[in-house]
């Protein structure tokens, strides 16, 4: 079964507080991943140009096949992913071909991985500038 998770940034100021790791990961965006729906959206804290972004699971497992990214003015950017993210992991870095635009929004396709014990994960989008 595919499933679709559209991505959407719904907020346009950047938050008091902005979540970052030690390496300077921002975390730009989560969502609960309900795998009964076929769209889910995160909620993002705020929009902004990125280098590059990772996809971080935690809860349950994801096979996340593609990763659209549109861009201001509407360009858009398919991306290929094939990676099935265990609960606790993260995707690969994602070098963006636009990383002086500013993102609008971001789909994912992917499909649930069986056996994973819960019916919902977590999935974290993370961006560096």
């Amino acid at each position: 079964m595919t499933t679709f998770l559209t991505v959407t940034f719904l907020h346009a100021q950047k938050p008091e507080v902005i979540i970052k790791d030690k390496a300077g990961w921002n975390k730009i965006g989560d969502a609960k991943v309900d795998f009964s729906n076929d769209k889910d959206k995160f909620i993002l804290l705020w929009k902004d140009k990125f280098k590059m972004l990772q996809i971080r699971v935690k809860d349950a497992p994801v096979h996340i096949e593609t990763m659209s990214v549109e861009y201001e003015g509407g360009t858009k950017e398919d991306i290929s992913l094939a990676s099935e993210l265990k609960s606790g992991s993260a995707s690969r870095e994602i070098e963006l071909k636009n990383p002086d635009k500013e993102i609008n929004n971001v789909t994912f396709v992917y499909r649930t991985v069986s056996g994973s014990g819960t019916s919902k994960a977590e999935v974290e989008l993370w961006g560096m500038k």
